[in-house]
């Protein structure tokens, strides 16, 4: 199932990916019905070249000013997932496992909860532009009308009404990013486990210009 689901959340971007069909043919295969589930050495390596693809240009893009952006939201019974967008290109994803008070909330809770989690996450890039919000739920086109509200959608509410974001509702089915997000389990915490830098060529020289400078009486 889990299989199936990243294959989901790969495929949205399959247009961004050179031979994409070639590279997951083997991970698709073990996933059929009537077929031995059996990963091996091959599916693995797939599985790690199509995670690594996911994360380099031109997947993630750097944003261009500060109109057009776009967030899909989803949660799910493990957690919240959003993806932000750009003119059809994505800026960054996000995504956290539910705490333990927030698994007994109703089913529009955490809906309502991805959307605020994405707004807060990404408030650098939404607070004081118009954006829109993808949700696969429904009532939260009409949550803004609604009269009888507990203190928790009330906070939620005056945290939206500081952003001026059109929420729109967007078939779960049509969602796979965010909701392969929300579903995904995380073992243990992140943890960085390399940092690339990109350094300019004349950087040495200026590190050395400025020690001799440094040094002068």
């Amino acid at each position: 199932m889990e299989i199936r689901q990243f294959l989901g959340l790969a495929g949205y971007y399959r247009r961004f990916i050179e031979g994409f069909s070639k590279i997951v043919k083997s991970m698709t295969k073990v996933t059929q019905k009537g077929i031995k589930f059996d990963w091996g050495e091959k599916e693995e390596n797939a599985f790690h070249l199509i995670k690594q693809k996911l994360c380099s240009a031109p997947i993630l893009a750097l944003p261009e000013g500060s109109e057009d952006f776009v967030v899909y939201c989803d949660a799910s019974h493990k957690g919240l997932g959003a993806v932000l967008m750009q003119r059809e290109k994505v800026i960054a994803y996000a995504s956290r496992q539910f705490k333990i008070h927030e698994k007994n909330y109703t089913t529009h809770h955490p809906e309502l909860g991805s959307v605020v989690f994405a707004l807060k996450i990404w408030r650098h890039y939404l607070y004081g532009t118009k954006c829109t919000v993808f949700t696969n739920h429904k009532s939260l086109q009409h949550i803004l009308d609604q009269k009888e509200l507990n203190m928790r959608q009330r906070r939620w509410l005056e945290i939206l009404s500081d952003y001026n974001c059109d929420i729109r509702y967007h078939p779960g089915n049509a969602n796979v990013v965010a909701d392969a997000l929300s579903r995904k389990e995380r073992d243990k915490p992140l943890r960085v486990q390399a940092l690339v830098m990109t350094i300019s060529l004349n950087l040495p020289k200026q590190i050395e210009e400025a020690q001799i400078e440094a040094l002068k009486p």
